[in-house]
């Protein structure tokens, strides 16, 4: 018996039929060979995501031609990770050539294996700021992360995340032997460092590790009497979502985080722009506008409410929302739209933001090789690796290896020659 094609193979040659146009004037559309098409709608090759999500928009499916398109069961993000115990040890291992692991074990275990008698500075009750200072003493804390944020946006996480680990700690520490309302105040900065380690650790790709952390802050942060950062941690679990691609989880997590109007209209906007990426991802162009719109309204009013304390999400970029829509057009199979809008917002990126300009970076060289545009997007990525090379960012290694697999496409083309040997080291993977 001979295998019959996939539903959106059947699908696709329906409509294509149905809008009067040739396998050659679908080519024309999303930038594939009539050759390759053909084989998608026979069966004989599988549609690619970026490929199924193009026809969608080229036919105007509205999603329903790509959700036939089986996807790869996204890994599960462990929302539910241990959270630590109030007997818990917290080790950083730091190797000669630079690296570092992170080990929490309960006492107990540490007693074990003898790693007690390293920590010779356990007594936190012991120099402790005076009740006069501790102002001044949360001052230099909520400074030094700060300092930790911005370094954050220029190098690799993996020199962050020490760090920010330690002085969590610290603050942890500190605020079990301190007054009120210092006590509250530096728990809620406690949740915070933890809420951002947990995102280096999203960077360093260790979605385990960045599930712990954003637990670990939701915790300290209660401790402090903030609540907002429980539901923020749900917009973290749904970007962590994003990255696999499981747009149904995205949403959800993302609407999740936006049905109490208590919550401040910062944490809403953010998780508004999650939903519509989740709809992007989905195929949902209707949805996903609707989405930008109420992220734009929410993030307007953000401006003028009255704050205090560590901003959360990044702030590093004043056009995040036009950043946003971009990356939906994109992920809507509408490189052309999205290439256009990056090409604008980009350049508007800080120079000091390398972390953001390499991801919205990378979106931008994806959507000019989506489009056949093969000497701006080899231009783009040659820049997005020099950016790469320094924040050593996971999440924009996802997007450079579709790079990767699009510019295949094209590496006959002698532009193409020059940056593939870098993209094949930046996205750790052997050369074509």
């Amino acid at each position: 018996m001979t295998e019959q094609p996939a539903p959106f193979s059947v699908e696709l040659r329906r409509r294509r039929v149905a809008a009067g146009w040739s396998l050659a004037d679908l080519a024309g559309r999303v930038h594939y060979t009539k050759g390759y098409l053909s084989k998608i709608e026979n069966g004989v090759k599988p549609a690619g995501r970026d490929l199924a999500r193009q026809c969608d928009a080229a036919l105007g499916a509205g999603g329903a031609l790509a959700a036939l398109r089986p996807d790869r069961t996204a890994e599960p993000v462990l929302a539910g990770a241990d959270p630590p115990d109030s007997d818990e040890v917290w080790m950083i291992i730091l190797a000669p050539d630079g690296s570092s692991r992170f080990v929490p074990m309960s006492r107990r275990q540490a007693l074990a294996v003898g790693a007690m008698s390293l920590l010779g500075l356990r007594s936190a009750a012991r120099g402790l700021p005076a009740a006069a200072d501790e102002k001044t003493t949360l001052t230099r804390f909520r400074s030094l992360f700060e300092q930790s944020r911005q370094l954050g946006l220029t190098v690799s996480p993996s020199v962050v995340v020490p760090s920010v680990i330690a002085q969590t700690q610290t603050l942890r520490a500190v605020a079990g032997a301190a007054r009120e309302p210092a006590r509250e105040q530096l728990l809620r900065l406690a949740g915070r460092c933890a809420e951002y380690t947990g995102w280096m650790a999203q960077e360093a790709g260790d979605d385990h590790a960045a599930a712990w952390w954003t637990n670990t802050a939701v915790r300290l942060a209660a401790g402090g009497g903030d609540s907002e950062l429980a539901v923020y941690a749900l917009v973290r679990q749904a970007d962590l979502r994003l990255h696999q691609e499981d747009g149904i989880q995205t949403i959800a997590l993302a609407e999740r985080a936006q049905q109490d109007r208590r919550v401040p209209a910062r944490i809403r906007g953010l998780a508004a722009q999650r939903e519509a990426q989740g709809h992007a991802l989905a195929g949902e162009y209707d949805r996903c506008r609707r989405a930008l719109d109420r992220a734009e309204d929410l993030l307007s009013q953000a401006a003028n409410e009255d704050r205090t304390g560590p901003v959360l999400g990044s702030t590093s970029v004043s056009n995040g929302g036009a950043l946003v829509t971009a990356w939906c057009l994109h992920d809507l199979g509408r490189p052309g739209e999205a290439a256009e809008l990056l090409d604008r917002e980009v350049p508007r990126i800080p120079a000091s933001a390398r972390r953001p300009a390499a991801r919205f970076g990378a979106r931008q060289a994806l959507a000019h090789a989506a489009m056949g545009n093969i000497e701006r997007a080899c231009a783009v990525t040659d820049h997005v690796l020099d950016l790469a090379e320094q924040v050593d960012s996971a999440t924009v290694r996802l997007d450079l290896r579709r790079l990767s697999r699009t510019l295949a496409r094209w590496q006959r083309r002698p532009q193409v020659g020059e940056v593939r040997g870098r993209l094949a080291r930046a996205v750790h993977c052997a050369e074509w």
